[in-house]
């Protein structure tokens, strides 16, 4: 082997929008460098200016087809903050935790049933045809209709708290249009016990692999980093609509903690690189060689002090012993952290289905006007920052996005080289299962790449090999 050679992915398979992934090798063979691009650019931030506040809440939900409740409350929060109402009615507020709980469901499931479980069931070298939601439904079809009905049953909670499975109206600014009936109420009570226990089987599934593979996930793109999500306010516990942020170093201690969502500008910055059109956030204290950091599931895991509902706590407390309740860095342990809260949502779904403030009638509150208003969650993927501007008129002037894939940018793009230096350095012929396992780690993050990209028509998934002077050595196509 003597000339340098290209590998590129493009593009990516099971994740959420498009991208792709160029792995430079050196004359030996050797990774020289590997990177995940973001090569399509969004413009959400810039033509979302003009647009009056009232309809921002419903048009930012394009984003996203899989987290659009995620961008709809985080705007609708923003324009609480604009409108003057820093507590909503509680008819308001528990609507639209209900809504949340819906959609961190049912994106967890999605992703753990339909993109991640054919790796995990069939082998990350399978072959291309078998690792798929149907064979995975051929194969064990009592675990396919389960993934199903759970799925369902979270958009099902979306469509009565938003109005719609996809791209609602349920939160406005102020607070929210409807209550929950009696009946929509009932409906879904009946639901509850199937789910609680099918959560519970798939929550055995995620743990008894990451255990049962354990040598495998601790070397598999696991590295140490910082940590950022949001906590409760004064105990520190879970919570993924509201509370203040928290970040963890690598070992477990504190970098800052309940930090007003209100102030994020002041420890984070964005740093942006010329071969993506995804941007770098960093602590801005550490810089941008030491403080990026990690958003998402596990993020949650490690931040937290507990969880409020005592199957998920039960099921956080183990997961963080198997390292000594020190940080979790495995990026397959996701997995796990994810439905450790499939299942604390169901139990906060419980509690709120039986809180008669569901059916109150006091839906929005009033306040007195202010010009900017941010907006802060945990959205499936990690943390979710919203941020705008508005004039005398009504007409948004400023918008700020951080999605929770921006926030993973460096994370991911270290999980890519770490699983390239493993598996493809000193590979002279490019085989699918190969290049799987660099998709499977950044499939492990869940990345929403929509939430950054933008693009029509379908892209068939095609990977060439040139050698430095640019011939065509090899080529793999779907």
């Amino acid at each position: 082997m003597t000339e340098p050679r290209l590998i590129e992915i493009s593009p990516l398979t099971r994740v959420e929008g498009h991208g792709k992934v160029t792995i430079h090798l050196d004359a030996e063979g050797q990774v020289d460098e590997a990177r995940l691009h973001i090569v399509e650019f969004r413009g959400f931030e810039r033509f979302i200016r003009g647009r009056l506040l009232w309809e921002v809440p419903v048009i930012v939900q394009r984003l996203c087809g899989i987290c659009p409740v995620s961008h709809h409350l985080a705007a609708a929060k923003a324009m609480d903050m604009i409108c003057g109402v820093d507590q909503l009615p509680p008819t308001a507020e528990k609507m639209r935790r209900l809504m949340h709980y819906g959609q961190v469901m049912q994106s967890h499931v999605l992703h753990f049933f339909h993109l991640a479980a054919p790796d995990l069931l069939f082998g990350f070298g399978a072959p291309a045809e078998k690792r798929n939601i149907f064979e995975v439904l051929k194969d064990q079809p009592e675990l396919g209709r389960r993934a199903i009905m759970m799925r369902k049953f979270g958009q099902d909670i979306i469509e009565a708290t938003a109005g719609k499975k996809i791209h609602g109206t349920g939160a406005i600014p102020g607070g929210i249009n409807k209550n929950l009936s009696i009946e929509t109420r009932d409906a879904l009570l009946a639901q509850l016990t199937d789910m609680e226990t099918w959560a519970q089987d798939a929550l055995a599934l995620a743990r008894n692999y990451t255990l049962d593979n354990a040598e495998m996930v601790r070397g598999f793109a696991a590295f140490p980093s910082h940590y950022l999500s949001l906590v409760r306010g004064g105990d520190g516990a879970l919570d993924l609509y509201d509370g203040n942020l928290r970040a963890l170093s690598a070992d477990g201690d504190m970098i800052f903690d309940q930090l007003d969502t209100r102030r994020y500008h002041e420890a984070l910055v964005e740093d942006v690189r010329s071969w993506s059109y995804m941007k770098f956030p960093f602590f801005k204290a550490l810089g941008p060689e030491e403080g990026w950091y990690r958003v998402g599931p596990l993020a949650r895991m490690n931040t937290a002090s507990f969880i409020d509902t005592p199957q998920a706590d039960a099921a956080r407390t183990e997961l963080m012993e198997t390292n000594h309740g020190l940080p979790q860095h495995a990026v397959l342990a996701n997995h796990w952290a994810r439905m450790i809260e499939v299942l604390h949502c169901i139990e906060k779904i419980r509690d709120l289905l039986h809180d008669p403030d569901l059916q109150g009638t006091d839906l929005r509150g009033t306040g007195e006007r202010r010009q900017e208003g941010i907006g802060v969650l945990e959205a499936p993927r990690g943390n979710l920052i919203h941020h705008y501007q508005v004039d005398e008129n009504d007409q948004v002037t400023y918008c700020n996005l951080i999605v929770s894939t921006t926030h993973n940018n460096e994370g991911l793009n270290r999980a890519v080289r770490d699983v390239a230096e493993k598996h493809i350095s000193g590979q002279s012929q490019i085989t699918e299962g190969m290049l799987n396992h660099v998709e499977v780690a950044i499939r492990a993050y869940d990345p929403c790449l929509s939430c950054a990209t933008h693009a029509l028509g379908q892209m068939p998934l095609q990977v060439e090999l040139f050698d430095a002077a640019g011939a065509l050595l090899d080529r793999k196509a779907n």
